[in-house]
């Protein structure tokens, strides 16, 4: 079963029990300053798992585009992705557990034709904060998953909370027997054999844990999750997902165009390739910054392993053009979109290029002081640097070594891109951990002051002026904008006299709820129109700005402070980008 035909049979079937079709949102995320991209479904929805009512009611449905970077140096491996799509259910304070538990049985044995003697399932195992969730597992027996296939496990693999604190819950997890040998008598789930896959997780949202422990939630929601890649090569059979007809056809060019055979690097190319064309296709550009920073770094591994493969860099279009016209029954808007994409990538592929030139002159920088210096063993710190500075690849550094008679403290450079690693995981992990607990008083105040900025540069800069992406914290706002030059200090002023004039005014914010074309019409603006259902919410502040935003907001502007802009800066080739501050008068 092709993965088009999963994603299908998964909307329709949850349409059939009266969920909406929600569209997905883009990997870029609005307003939203816990992750660099959309990791999850969950992530968009997240005013509405809190209590905000969601237009198209309490059951939802959708396929999410995500991206996640914790893992990239995995990437070549036969199983990790930084792109993948995640296919979720959500009741918004409807059903729970039975239900929940009733109708992922029903999807995975009758429409996707799973036996049940296949599956395996987790459930919380309980604590001295909350009991063994015995609901969840009676819930599956009742469904025909017989008691000796169902575990139980503790916190760190069946709970799921974001954050420290915030709403959190039990989980319960589905996995499927590969047929593979058992590793040993207690061969299980939670082994890392590979007999058994996780393949879809449901989050029981039941309980709040603060300073002082857990309490009941008053909405109880239901947080699920289907990795389409994973199901699609499990249904056909095939290895890994790179055997699915998501990558075969680029795989396919990659093995008929490279001179050196190496299926790691193929594997980093298609999927690089994949990632980084639907970053961009969704408003992503290369920059030293933050996704900006995780797309170049995309980029630049990718023309790395091209060149391991010996492929010319010159086929770069055509690998683009087969990615897009493999994708585009899926994702319609790369088509419209392929130009922009294939600009960004080989702009972005000439210039590392031109950084590895520049590194090769680095590294006989460093050649003259070792032969200054009698060394014969480049140190493991000079090869990480050359890596992390300029961008070179260490076994370029250790190829060009054995060319000039020197060796290379390879593990030297092992053990500090090791530390590099686990920081860089350790702060994916701390960007992913803000979700649900990140909606405060505070920055529900910024989100509601982007809108005013957003309006203020439209009268100072020109109607032309739009939103190109936001990034909130308790402390600051970060606000993208299309420009195509630096702000004057006068047209600076000018935006914080017009934002602060219309907090002094204490304007009333208001909601509306609407068909999405009557809100068009209506003049309301919005980024990525396409992510927004039929019916959206509207916020207004008075006759100053009107946008589609899922919000929250405060109710006046009277409740934002002082308005300051603290930076105004260049995020990439015509957007522009400021940081401000609200402080109290």
């Amino acid at each position: 079963m092709k993965a088009i035909e999963i994603r299908n049979k998964y909307l329709d079937f949850f349409k059939s029990k009266g969920h909406s079709v929600i569209p997905s949102a883009p990997l870029i995320p609005e307003n939203d300053p816990s992750v660099l991209f959309t990791t999850a479904g969950m992530q968009p929805l997240v005013p509405y798992l809190l209590g905000e009512k969601h237009p198209e009611g309490t059951r939802l449905t959708d396929y999410q585009k995500c991206v996640r970077t914790n893992d990239i140096e995995e990437v070549g491996d036969n199983r990790h992705l930084t792109y993948f799509e995640m296919l979720g259910n959500w009741s918004l304070g409807d059903y729970f557990k039975e239900e929940s538990i009733a109708m992922s049985f029903e999807f995975l044995t009758k429409e996707l034709g799973i036996p049940a003697e296949k599956l395996s399932v987790t459930c919380f195992a309980g604590d001295e904060d909350c009991p063994r969730d015995e609901v969840a597992a009676e819930a599956w027996k009742k469904a025909g998953i017989p008691e000796e296939r169902i575990y139980y496990y503790g916190k760190d693999d069946n709970w799921w909370i974001a954050g420290e604190e915030g709403p959190c819950g039990p989980d319960t997890e589905m996995f499927y027997d590969t047929g593979k040998p058992a590793c040993g008598p207690n061969c299980e789930p939670s082994c890392g054999c590979g007999k058994y896959v996780e393949i879809w997780n449901n989050v029981f949202m039941e309980y709040f844990k603060d300073k002082n422990g857990y309490s009941k939630l008053k909405q109880k929601n239901v947080d699920t999750g289907l990795g389409l890649e994973r199901m699609a090569m499990l249904l056909q059979g095939k290895e890994t997902p790179f055997d699915t007809e998501l990558f075969e056809p680029v795989m396919k060019k990659l093995e008929n165009i490279q001179k050196v055979d190496i299926i790691e690097s193929r594997r980093i190319v298609a999927e690089h390739l994949r990632s980084s064309i639907m970053i961009i296709s969704d408003g992503g550009r290369p920059s030293n910054l933050d996704r900006g920073y995780v797309l170049r770094r995309l980029i630049r591994r990718m023309i790395r392993h091209l060149n391991k493969l010996q492929i010319d860099l010159n086929e770069l279009g055509e690998l683009i053009e087969i990615n897009v016209e493999n994708l585009r029954e899926m994702y319609p808007e790369l088509m419209k979109n392929k130009e922009i994409i294939k600009n960004v990538i080989i702009e972005e592929k000439e210039k590392f290029v031109k950084t590895l030139s520049n590194g090769e002159r680095e590294f006989e920088k460093e050649i003259r002081k070792m032969k200054e210096q009698g060394k014969n063993k480049i140190a493991g710190e000079v090869v990480f640097k050359l890596y992390d500075t300029y961008g070179f690849p260490p076994e370029v550094t250790k190829e060009l070594a054995n060319e000039n008679g020197y060796e290379v403290e390879i593990e030297e450079f092992n053990e500090l891109f090791k530390k590099h690693q686990e920081k860089s995981r350790a702060g994916s992990e701390a960007k992913f951990k803000g979700g649900l607990a990140e909606q405060t008083e505070q920055t529900i105040k910024y989100h509601t002051a982007t809108h005013l900025l957003n309006a203020a540069l439209k009268q100072v800069i020109g109607k032309d002026a739009h939103q190109r992406g936001s990034n909130i914290t308790v402390d600051r706002m970060r606000f993208d904008f299309n420009c195509d030059h630096k702000l004057s200090d006068e047209e600076k002023q000018k935006l914080e006299d017009l934002v602060n004039e219309w907090i002094k005014q204490a304007i009333p914010v208001t909601k509306q709820e609407m068909k999405k074309e009557e809100a068009i019409k209506s003049g309301a603006e919005c980024m990525f129109i396409e992510k927004y259902p039929d019916i959206v919410t509207v916020y207004s502040i008075g006759d100053i700005s009107k946008e589609l935003c899922g919000g929250p907001h405060v109710k006046n502007t009277s409740e934002l402070g002082h308005f300051k802009i603290k930076k105004e800066e260049s995020s990439s080739s015509g957007i522009r980008r400021i940081k401000a501050v609200l402080v109290e008068e």
